[in-house]
């Protein structure tokens, strides 16, 4: 099964913006999808994630400034965004998607490099 894809990832300075985007499967229905982020020596942590009918969660760090968009379907499969505002250098990170489904569990993308200089 084919894992997540994540794209847009890169350098910016603080104050600036990054949009990431997560392509999964459509091979079985979605039910969540979710960004999460792991800087050097630090655990993963949740960013922000949506489930297929909309719900989302943020951590207390990124509120107002990241938005996760809805879940999007299209013939290639899923796509969700993270759009990231107001960059601080404490955001810097491998953010990485992950695509949960009701019938075939859980996939994890590659990463993508966010790094934000001071």
């Amino acid at each position: 099964q084919v894992q997540p894809v994540e794209s847009g990832g890169g350098l910016v300075q603080a104050g600036g913006s990054l949009r990431l985007s997560c392509a999964a499967s459509g091979r079985f229905s979605i039910r969540y999808m979710g960004w999460y982020r792991q800087a050097p020596g630090k655990q993963r942590e949740l960013v922000a994630g949506i489930t297929s009918d909309g719900h989302t969660n943020y951590a207390d760090s990124v509120k107002g400034r990241f938005t996760i968009s809805t879940i999007s379907r299209d013939n290639a499969g899923y796509t969700v965004y993270l759009q990231m505002n107001s960059l601080k250098p404490e955001d810097t990170a491998v953010y990485s998607c992950n695509a949960q489904y009701w019938n075939a569990g859980a996939k994890w993308g590659q990463g993508a490099q966010v790094t934000v200089s001071s």
